[in-house]
């Protein structure tokens, strides 16, 4: 499948499609286990360049509610911390772009980290062990995941967000 292969990550596209559509269709942390979760993120997040997984994080942060968006924030710079990993201070993590990109910065050092949020990350996992099951988590990380394959998959159907410079035609039907 050459390039749309890559940044599917080695989904199929109707695996694809119908996780986009569960995210889509109901409460963002809903419709999917951790584990599914952790791994359309781990297939999806390494093929995306860091201004398609800040585009994907930016439209998954704006679907979810102030209180959870910063809860996230909070989470992301705990753990940040414990990893030793430099946080931009986006200031009460209320700003989708602003926390879209601090998660960006946070996945370029270090792109186990936002899996570790879930439970799945390398190393042990003991400093993730708090939000295991998070639902905050599993819906800023399944809505970073399915945003990036509907942006791959070209179907922007009702949102705002263009496709991935690069890739033409329709969805994948």
């Amino acid at each position: 499948m050459g390039l749309l292969g890559d940044l599917l990550g080695g989904l199929q596209p109707h695996e694809a499609q119908d996780f986009v559509q569960r995210y889509q269709q109901g409460a963002p942390s809903e419709g999917y286990s951790d584990q599914e979760v952790l791994q359309r993120f781990q297939q999806v997040a390494p093929q995306l360049s860091p201004q398609q997984f800040q585009q994907a994080a930016t439209q998954s942060f704006t679907n979810m509610p102030p209180n959870q968006l910063a809860q996230f924030g909070q989470m992301l710079q705990r753990q940040a911390q414990q990893q030793g990993i430099g946080f931009p201070q986006v200031g009460g993590f209320q700003e989708p772009n602003a926390l879209a990109q601090a998660a960006t910065q946070v996945h370029q050092q270090s792109p186990g980290l936002l899996g570790q949020l879930l439970g799945g990350g390398m190393g042990g996992g003991s400093s993730a062990a708090g939000v295991l099951g998070s639902p905050v988590a599993r819906a800023a990380l399944a809505g970073i995941a399915a945003m990036a394959l509907r942006n791959v998959l070209g179907g922007n159907q009702g949102g705002n967000a263009s496709g991935f410079g690069g890739l033409t035609g329709g969805p994948i039907v």
